[in-house]
């Protein structure tokens, strides 16, 4: 397979209402039947009116882009300083929602389309029925990636093309099934595309020529490949994710039954153990037999307690402790199941519950039982 891209200059500047089907085969008379035409967003939203008018400069104008952001959010997903990475009720996550001040005047900003794939198969149909050109159109845009340093263009809306080459099934070179393979091809071409349209040219229109991949339906879109809440491990920044954890750290529920699932020895020591170091990073609380106070002593699982539980420890403390003893000791207990749940593994609190069988001397008394049982760990 050979590729050529080729830039379509001379569409000069596009606003409200401009047809974009004549601009574009006015600039290239020279398309064929089989390209794939990739049209930066910005001149979709321009001609389909999506600008947003602001003052020129000073607070204001800060003012006014933080209403439109906020306007075009549906959740922030991290924030760093002045940076804002959202989710748009498109499904994409991106800087400031893609709201755009370059290539447009300074009394305006540029919005996103309100549904690019529905904007790529208006402009495709357009194409064929006016000028008989059987064409696929990708709406491209440029954004940033994790992990990675450095922007690039993908495809915000597509018709006449498929967003995805499924290799699930097939076989490689080596006779391996492939079982994860799925190439975001609309991606590939809108990041290949503009290597020639450029950001400061205002050339908004690429012409990919010899994939042939056009279809006669226009196709599923861009949408499938926004990837859902099930499947997205990454739903949050850094410091976004911490402070999901604190809240819901601080709303530890207590239970009536756990999932029927083993607590193995590793997870509870490492939970102990990170109970232990977060309690020692304090001069105020004092570690006993290698565990922060309150001591935590395993005892076998009997009946009474809730449903599925694979654990339980007594912690305890000195008799006759006062006030600020046993307030450290409720704060120990919650690291402990701050820790578990961060494990994977949910816990519940029993201060009434009388354990069986604990061999504590008289010097300590019991405060009650931890019951421990595993529980699917929380997405997004």
């Amino acid at each position: 397979m050979n590729l050529t891209i080729l830039p379509v200059t001379g569409i000069g500047d596009v606003r409200p209402g401009d047809d974009l089907a004549a601009l574009i085969t006015g600039a290239a008379p020279w398309l064929e039947n089989g390209d794939v035409l990739v049209v930066t967003s910005k001149i979709v939203s321009k001609s389909e009116g999506r600008l947003v008018a602001v003052p020129a400069d000073g607070p204001e104008r800060d003012a006014a882009r933080a209403v439109a952001l906020a306007g075009e959010t549906v959740r922030t997903v991290a924030r760093r300083g002045g940076t804002q990475i959202v989710q748009t009720r498109h499904g994409f996550v991106m800087a400031a929602a893609g709201i755009d001040a370059s290539n447009v005047d300074r009394e305006h900003l540029v919005l996103l389309p309100i549904d690019s794939d529905a904007s790529a198969r208006t402009l495709r149909a357009a194409l064929r029925d006016r000028y008989r050109l059987d064409v696929a159109i990708i709406v491209s845009d440029t954004m940033g990636r994790p992990w990675r340093s450095g922007l690039t263009d993908v495809a915000l809306g597509a018709a006449g093309i498929d967003a995805l080459h499924d290799y699930r099934g097939e076989t490689d070179a080596y006779g391996n099934e492939l079982h994860l393979t799925q190439m975001a091809i609309i991606d590939e071409l809108a990041a290949s595309a503009e290597l020639v349209k450029g950001k400061y040219d205002q050339v908004p229109v690429a012409v990919i020529r010899g994939l042939h991949a056009t279809g006669a339906e226009d196709g599923q879109g861009a949408a499938v490949l926004v990837r859902g809440a099930e499947h997205d491990l990454f739903s949050l920044g850094t410091a976004e994710a911490r402070a999901d954890g604190l809240r819901t750290a601080a709303e530890l529920p207590d239970l009536e039954h756990f999932a029927d699932a083993l607590v193995t020895d590793d997870l509870l020591a490492t939970a102990t153990a990170s109970a232990t170091a977060a309690a020692t990073a304090s001069a105020t609380v004092s570690v006993s037999a290698g565990l922060a106070e309150p001591g935590f002593l395993e005892v076998p699982v009997k009946a009474g307690l809730p449903a599925g539980t694979a654990r339980a420890l007594v912690p305890h403390v000195p008799a006759g402790s006062g006030p600020a003893a046993l307030a450290r000791a409720g704060a120990g207990i919650h690291r402990l199941r701050c820790a578990l749940a961060a494990a994977g593994a949910a816990s519940t609190w029993l201060p009434d519950a009388e354990p069986d069988g604990v061999d504590l001397p008289p010097s300590r008394m019991p405060l009650g039982l931890v019951a421990i049982g595993m529980a699917p760990p929380k997405l997004g």
